[in-house]
């Protein structure tokens, strides 16, 4: 042996685990991070109080963190069974840049910079002047390799996945882990030669998502969705079930219907008495009413003949929205049926000069022919209604379609919400709930990508050249994680699921000064990591209810404790940190619980 190894190695003593072998799991002592009493009041997520309490990340600035060593447990966990269940799934994995040229995209687009096309994009210019990207859309870089490297429809089906960092800029990072300006993700895709084929890859991408949801022991819903700006074919988004979340789904209370409240469909209630004539039109005034339910008690009318409408900004273009007065205006649903790249309210400016009168008494009468009017479908069948009269506190009554204004462009425009009927079942009604996005599905055509590409082609069957259908599959690795502190903790910390806790036990040693339990704790820790038990060994000299509050933050699913009373009874204090119960048993019995709760454990 060499003298500097001599050296390094004359401290460790006879049986010691790197002697014997044995990996070294993790001696609280040791550790770099420390758990905090106290957190900024800028911390308002539960998982990111909990987080940062816990010593599992440290923030440097607004949306940047530093992932500490027991968070980084946390997520190779869940990258494990990410990669476990893809690759199962005969996804196979790559490692993308996170440096994105810009003529990647700049090639499948019609212009040769993409200035103001994603707003949350990092970029900058290196040495030589060329632009690189930070985090954009993966669909183009993957296509276009994929593009480069299948040449016929025989090679197909292709799906890839990458598990990476990916970046976007937030103007007011918030949230904590789930506003992060720079986050550990999964993308996959899947490269097929028709919808049907692309269909089934797509179910597969599903389900596979569905198991990994599962087996990291998350609470979660699959709803339809949409995406912004992508005329696609299939379109799903996962959501991890939290009060704090900061997306809204609509679910059936009878059949298994579920979607964002952006996609979301509904059926409302129809009360019109198909023997009530129509009545001549009448201007009235209305000072100061604008709010329907003032305005319907004013006119003597149920809300839902009143009538909402909206001027809103498309593009250059200027549209009216019509929905019932009970209702508002689903502005993703306007988007999309419009294809327009922005889309917001008129300004005051616009609204004056349009109708002639103040923000809140548009209606459809007498606009502007330029002006593209379109009605929500609960709005056609109303007779004698009332709308705004383009006019400052004054409105109009005994409207009625085609009689009195040209018939508008029909759809559905309204914002579903709680309490309205189910759109696919005749019994059901629509609840609430809230969620955190971890994941999206959609499913495209290769024309369709951020870079509105027309490329993307392989030689079909019939040696032609025909754009891929691509399913574009992400799962936020690290929002996965900080969901899961949202939905598992309590007063005390957080309460890690056994799929993905950063170790199986933590034991705790108490009166260490006393060398019979100092001995007897470290042959415990070493005997639980030679049985591969991953254990976290609280070594540290400081009192014992620092130990056990910090064992209840940090969340480790159970807790071992040796001490001078245990010893004497021959025992380990054995304790779930989901329970208050704590009892006293044999290393056997121990061994067997953790074998129960972990699969990984050696049975041996």
């Amino acid at each position: 042996m060499g003298k500097g190894l001599s050296i390094l190695c004359s401290g460790l003593k006879p049986g010691s685990s790197v002697v014997k072998g044995v990996t070294e799991n993790m001696r609280l002592s040791r550790h770099l991070g420390r758990t905090l009493r106290e957190v900024s009041k800028d911390t308002q997520m539960i998982s990111h109080k909990l987080l940062v309490k816990g010593g599992y990340v440290r923030q440097l600035s607004a949306g940047v963190f530093v992932h500490m060593p027991f968070f980084l447990k946390v997520i190779d966990k869940i990258e494990q069974i990410v990669r476990r269940e893809l690759a199962t799934a005969q996804f196979e994995e790559i490692s993308m840049p996170s440096l994105q040229p810009e003529h990647v995209y700049a090639e499948s687009s019609e212009d040769t910079s993409l200035d103001g096309k994603w707003d949350e994009t990092f970029h900058f210019k290196d040495l030589r002047g060329s632009r690189f990207y930070l985090g954009l859309p993966y669909e183009d870089m993957v296509a276009s390799l994929v593009e480069r490297e299948v040449s016929s429809y025989k090679q197909l089906p292709k799906r890839v996945f990458d598990i990476g960092k990916r970046f976007r800029d937030h103007r007011r990072p918030r949230f904590g882990l789930l506003g992060a300006r720079e986050f550990v993700s999964c993308d996959a895709f899947s490269f097929d030669e028709n919808e049907e084929k692309a269909a089934y890859s797509y179910g597969v991408a599903m389900e596979t998502c569905k198991v990994i949801l599962s087996k990291v022991g998350a609470q979660y819903r699959c709803v339809e969705s949409h995406e912004e700006g992508l005329n696609y074919r299939m379109c799903h988004e996962f959501l991890m079930m939290a009060e704090a979340g900061e997306e809204v789904l609509l679910r059936c209370n009878n059949c298994q219907y579920a979607a964002s409240q952006e996609k979301a469909e509904s059926r409302l209630a129809t009360y019109q008495d198909p023997n009530e004539a129509p009545r001549p039109m009448e201007e009235v005034r209305g000072e100061g009413l604008i709010g329907v339910e003032p305005l319907a008690e004013f006119l003597g009318l149920p809300v839902w003949k009143t009538t909402k409408t909206l001027l809103f900004q498309a593009d250059e273009r200027v549209v009216a929205v019509m929905v019932r007065g009970d209702c508002e205006v689903n502005e993703a649903k306007v988007k999309r049926f419009l294809g327009c790249t922005n889309l917001s309210l008129a300004s005051a400016r616009v609204v004056k000069e349009t109708t002639g009168a103040e923000v809140g008494y548009a209606g459809p009468i007498g606009l502007p022919q330029d002006v593209l009017v379109l009605a929500d479908e609960y709005t056609r069948n109303r007779i004698n209604f009332e709308c705004g009269a383009n006019k400052t506190d004054h409105h109009m009554i005994n409207v009625n379609f085609e009689r009195d204004f040209p018939l508008p462009t029909f759809g559905d425009f309204k914002l579903a919400r709680a309490g309205h009927f189910c759109p696919r079942c005749d019994e059901g009604v629509l609840m609430e709930e809230r969620g955190i996005s971890v994941g999206r599905l959609v499913m495209f055509e290769g024309g369709q990508g951020s870079g509105n590409t027309t490329r993307w082609t392989y030689v079909d069957r019939d040696g032609k050249s025909r754009q891929f259908v691509i399913g574009s599959y992400s799962l936020g690795i690290s929002r996965i994680a900080a969901a899961l502190v949202e939905q598992n903790h309590d007063d005390l910390g957080i309460i890690w699921p056994s799929e993905i806790a950063p170790f199986h036990a933590y034991l705790v040693g108490l009166n260490l000064e006393d060398e019979e339990v100092r001995n007897k704790a470290e042959a415990l820790y070493q005997e639980l990591q030679r049985r591969g038990v991953d254990v976290l060994y609280d070594d540290r000299e400081v009192r014992a209810g620092e130990k056990f509050d910090d064992a209840d933050l940090l969340g480790i699913p159970v807790r071992l404790t040796i001490s001078k009373r245990t010893i004497r009874e021959g025992k380990i204090e054995f304790k779930l940190r989901k329970g208050d119960e704590k009892e006293l048993t044999t290393y056997e019995d121990v061994l067997g619980r953790l074998k129960s709760l972990y699969a990984d454990i050696n049975r041996g």
